[in-house]
């Protein structure tokens, strides 16, 4: 087959690479989209590779090929997503469920083959079965969907609060949606690129902030009657938008760090003593996985996809690349600052 294969740090070729086959409990997928995730990113272009020769990708959606021996419940032709972590089932984590958490795990598209490819082979478990109405290029994007309502579920999300998500990025503009459908009095985004301000207001935001504006936090104060939101979710893992977070928040509030900084982060004391001051609580957010595994994240996604009540919109991609282009599709990330979206490989 072919397959975008990773021979060295910022060395990504289309090339032959060998079909990988089908097991007894897995199945073989015929990848039609692909979405480079931001974790990929760094893989290629930072030495963030954990060996070569690999194939990256873990955002993916297709067609069964193939049903490895032992597997019930999927067939030929079912249009899957695939969750990409493989936990080992064994350790304490794993066995209270939180897989997310596990030690011992492999991951589809860093540690194994992945879906830069035509074909990927991956557990059972791991295909998340979906009603093919759904566009596949959209169905590529069920794991940053599940990202963000992992988030919603670790900040013990209830609904008629305000929420402030601090990111439009992709995870930001599922996290405003998540909070929508599952019953918030208000959604503020916040984001300095008006492009994606303008999605996340198509996307159910009640408002919208741009943190580039003067005395742009109160003005969003002011939207929640002084008192700050409820509940805050940082989307970008941007040192920026991690502080605002603990001005943003009310007295009692719920603060979720769905981000992942890249730089070294400090906070004052003044703003330590804002959280104690308002007895918020801070949480973080991994991953995106529950009991039974892969999770309510994933089966939930599936649903609400299908009734299209989380929405997609074009924009969420950026750009669009064949396979065959993926390396012109990493260059652009040598200028991450104009990349305004999800960047997504296409198979024929």
């Amino acid at each position: 087959m072919k397959a975008a294969v990773l021979y060295g740090n910022e060395d990504i070729r289309y090339d032959d690479y060998e079909t990988p086959q089908t097991r007894p409990g897995t199945v073989k997928i015929h990848v039609r989209a692909t979405g480079i995730c931001g974790s990929d990113v760094p893989r290629v272009l930072n030495h963030g590779a954990h060996f070569y020769p690999v194939v990256l990708g873990h955002e993916f959606s297709g067609d069964i090929v193939e049903v490895g021996e032992g597997v019930t419940g999927l067939q030929v032709g079912d249009t899957v997503s695939g969750a990409p972590l493989v936990p080992c089932m064994e350790c304490d984590d794993c066995q209270n469920g939180n897989f997310s958490l596990c030690r011992h795990y492999t991951f589809i598209g860093s540690r194994q083959q992945g879906s830069f490819a035509d074909y990927v082979v991956i557990p059972a478990k791991n295909a998340v079965k979906y009603d093919p109405s759904i566009p596949y290029e959209q169905a590529a994007m069920f794991e940053p969907s599940t990202v963000a309502l992992h988030g919603i579920f670790c900040n013990q999300y209830r609904g008629g609060g305000c929420v402030a998500v601090l990111g439009c990025g992709t995870i930001g503009i599922f996290t405003l949606q998540w909070a929508k459908i599952f019953g918030s009095k208000k959604v503020v985004a916040f984001d300095l690129d008006e492009s994606r301000l303008a999605l996340a207001k198509r996307m159910g935001a009640d408002e919208v902030i741009n943190t580039k504006t003067e005395g742009f936090l109160e003005n969003a104060m002011s939207l929640t009657g002084g008192k700050g939101f409820d509940y805050v979710f940082e989307t970008a893992g941007n040192p920026a938008t991690m502080h605002m977070a603990f001005e943003a928040a009310a007295n009692k509030a719920h603060v979720c760090f769905i981000g992942t900084p890249h730089v070294e982060l400090q906070f004052t004391p003044k703003e330590w003593e804002a959280m104690n001051r308002k007895e918020f609580a801070l949480t973080g957010s991994w991953m995106s996985y529950s009991a039974p595994f892969p999770g309510k994240e994933w089966e939930l996604t599936a649903h609400y996809f299908a009734t299209k009540q989380l929405r997609f919109d074009p924009d969420f991609i950026y750009k669009k690349f064949p396979m065959s282009q993926v390396k012109e599709a990493f260059d652009l990330f040598h200028h991450p600052e104009q990349v305004h979206g999800k960047i997504m490989l296409i198979n024929e």
